[in-house]
């Protein structure tokens, strides 16, 4: 009797065993909406920037403090992923973090998935706007074009900066719609010659448990009112026919 019950209590607990190395495995939640916004699949997608294997990831960060950065959440396990990649080059002022100010890195091999990572500075914290994150994705759009990166992730990280100054969904819409502004340029661009042909073929905007929801549903918005904006665009050439 005693070693039929040692044994059922041994299979219980490798089923037990089993489910939770299951769920460590699960793959993460993610919204991916129908609508493909000039051909680019956009999600939502609960991991932080140092768990997604884009071909560009991007975070932004606020201009440094003397006083000290704030680091929490995401940021921080960015930051330690990176062996302190991020916080060096803004302790020793190599990374200053002005508004639109950028820095591309290789990350470290089996730091983190990303093949190439940007940093694009936000400025003072002080003058956090969304005007400050319409710059942001305008910048991402052109740099994933400009080097040539299919696959791109972004975090703001703003809260895990400590700043709570934007809703975090809203911040997120404003991101999309202006990527896509710009990206819709750079392929007009395209399509008359004057630019290298390449397409970008997913984005991922990255949220935490919290911001998930909203992120979803602010971002599906942004997508709908960009594409109606962007079919009022100007169709005629950028350049006049040269005599």
């Amino acid at each position: 009797m005693k070693t039929k019950i040692l044994v059922s209590s041994l299979a219980v607990a490798l089923l037990l065993a089993n489910a939770r190395a299951a769920d460590s495995t699960a793959a993460p939640k993610e919204n991916v909406f129908e609508t493909k916004p000039l051909g680019i699949q956009l999600s939502i997608k609960m991991v932080g920037p140092y768990m997604e294997a884009a071909d560009l990831q991007i975070i932004c960060l606020f201009k440094h403090k003397p006083s000290g950065d704030t680091y929490q959440g995401a940021a921080k396990e960015t930051d330690k992923h990176l062996g302190g990649l991020l916080s060096a080059l803004r302790n020793r002022g190599e990374f200053v973090g002005e508004l639109g100010e950028t820095i591309l890195f290789t990350p470290a091999k089996g730091s983190i998935p990303a093949r190439r990572f940007l940093v694009i500075g936000l400025g003072d914290e002080k003058d956090l706007s969304l005007d400050s994150l319409q710059v942001v994705g305008r910048i991402a759009a052109r740099e994933a074009v400009r080097l040539k990166s299919k696959h791109v992730a972004w975090a703001p990280v703003i809260r895990d900066e400590g700043n709570s100054t934007i809703e975090v969904g809203l911040g997120d819409r404003t991101f999309a719609e202006q990527f896509l502004f710009a990206y819709d340029t750079e392929k007009r661009l395209q399509a008359q010659g004057l630019a290298p042909q390449f397409s970008v073929e997913s984005v991922v905007i990255e949220a935490g448990p919290s911001y998930f929801d909203s992120a979803v549903k602010q971002v599906g918005a942004g997508i709908e009112s960009a594409s109606a904006e962007l079919a009022k665009r100007d169709v005629a050439p950028y350049v006049s026919a040269v005599k």
